[in-house]
């Protein structure tokens, strides 16, 4: 009998996954399934606890779901990609293993790891990639001249006539195999790795991340231009830590947008259509990780700004780590990013702005202390929007944009209701007062259990500016 090896990675769903639906396409194969978990890489790539647990209680559903249909799901964990390469080699001559199907990752060490694999299986072992994680191939949406283009509009453009020229639609989930369901399969041990509890913001499972993206596509939609910009309210899908361990697709998503908003593509004003571009920024920075493969090694896309002089000071970074920086909106941003691993979108890019530009602190210790929180952990959305923030990516924010994080605040929170949510040290604060609180409390002759701002945001400004002016002209 032929045996089918399914490797699930980052595709944690038994519904539109590419490489176990062409595993179960032989109805008289065997079909195994395999999840190898990595723990000493994972620390070395930064991931958070919290992510490992949802990752933990996504494979559960997973192997339940596939023991239903009669597929195994083994567990194994080791170290690092090295020994996971090691026991796979060993688990496919042990089962006589005759093909091997994966989701291909595009990270640097994975597409290493995947290479290594193919070579010491070859001859053995039929080995059949696919494409998964992305609506469009990496390098298959390119410039004229045959490059990666390195800005986004012209990206979004070729991109989206590509997408209608594409087959996208969603595989279904594998039929039971013949012998039938197996019995319930005994839980996998916990991984070796920091524990944490999985957070209620976010249900585990492909029924509650479909539950979530059927209502956000037939009743939110529509106002996602209006609303996502305002973190008090719940204005986005809440779907990327679902895409970031893959218990969803980019398929899905925008199958689900289409079918609940057919003229998607024709209204480029409309919510959906705002929804869709930023799948598309998703599906960009993952082609440049690919396009330029040091973008996975800390290296920033614009040379010269690896010149700039940063400021090598841990208590800065302490603080704005912990959410005590004395400017609300940027510490009840990074409040929420402790406590719960998420962060809006756009407290992402005012916190950001606001370590790089006015505490002037390399983003590459912002970018590793987000990956060591995040439940949507991702490298290149997290590298990408920090390059963008810190003006060192492909088309980024110029260097001298720089966000004023009061009126950010002012804009984007103006009642101060998110901010007393998370800073509830200034519930007393009233509204026109909350972005710059101890002003307020100076007048009314308080005092406030909040910390004073730590830099001058106009000082700042002028310090950044010639630090990175210094650095574009080579005086470093």
């Amino acid at each position: 009998m032929t045996t089918h090896l399914v490797w699930l990675r980052n595709d944690l769903r038994i519904t539109d996954n590419k490489a176990l639906h062409a595993a179960c396409s032989d109805p008289e194969a065997r079909v195994l399934a395999v999840f190898i978990a990595t723990p000493q890489q994972w620390q070395q790539h930064q991931m958070a606890p919290r992510q490992a647990a949802f990752i933990h209680a996504g494979l559960l559903q997973v192997q339940q779901a596939l023991a239903e249909r009669g597929i195994p799901l083994s567990y194994h964990q080791c170290d690092d990609f090295s020994a996971a390469v090691d026991w796979l080699v060993a688990y496919c001559t042990q089962e006589r293993v005759d093909a091997l199907f994966y989701n291909r990752q595009y990270e640097i060490n994975e597409r290493q790891r995947d290479q290594r694999l193919e070579q010491r299986l070859a001859g053995q072992v039929i080995c059949q990639s696919f494409d998964d994680s992305l609506l469009l191939a990496p390098g298959s949406v390119q410039t004229g001249g045959g490059e990666m283009y390195k800005v986004y509009t012209p990206f979004r453009k070729a991109f989206i006539q590509r997408l209608t020229e594409s087959d996208i639609r969603s595989v279904p989930a594998p039929k039971p195999r013949a012998g039938g369901a197996l019995p319930t399969p005994a839980v996998p041990e916990a991984f070796d790795y920091p524990p944490a509890e999985p957070t209620g913001d976010f249900p585990s499972g492909e029924e509650a991340a479909l539950q979530r993206l059927r209502s956000f596509c037939r009743e939110q939609v529509q106002d996602y231009l209006k609303q996502r910009d305002l973190p008090a309210i719940d204005g986005t899908s809440g779907l990327s830590p679902y895409l970031a361990i893959g218990v969803l697709s980019p398929r899905q998503c925008f199958n689900r947008l289409r079918a609940e908003c057919p003229q998607v593509l024709e209204n480029p004003d409309g919510g959906a259509f705002g929804w869709l571009n930023e799948l598309i920024w998703r599906e960009f920075y993952r082609h440049l990780m690919v396009a330029y493969p040091a973008l996975c090694k800390h290296r920033p896309f614009i040379d010269w700004t690896d010149k700039v002089r940063w400021r090598n000071d841990r208590e800065l970074l302490q603080a704005w780590q912990q959410g005590a920086t004395g400017y609300p909106i940027v510490d009840a941003a990074m409040r929420q990013l402790n406590k719960t691993g998420w962060m809006h979108n756009r407290l992402r890019m005012i916190s950001a702005s606001f370590l790089v530009k006015d505490l002037l602190i390399d983003w590459r210790e912002g970018e590793r202390y987000f990956m060591s929180q995040l439940l949507d952990g991702d490298l290149a959305a997290n590298n990408g929007g920090w390059q963008w923030a810190a003006s060192t990516g492909t088309d980024a924010a110029p260097y001298f944009r720089i966000f004023n994080p009061t009126t950010q605040g002012e804009r984007f929170d103006p009642q101060g209701t998110f901010i007393r949510k998370w800073l509830p040290e200034l519930a007393d604060v009233p509204d026109n007062a909350i972005h710059q609180p101890h002003r307020w409390a100076e007048q009314q002759q308080r005092v406030l259990d909040y910390p004073l701002p730590i830099v001058d945001h106009k000082q700042a400004r002028l310090e950044t500016l010639a630090a990175f002016e210094a650095a574009k002209r080579g005086e470093y």
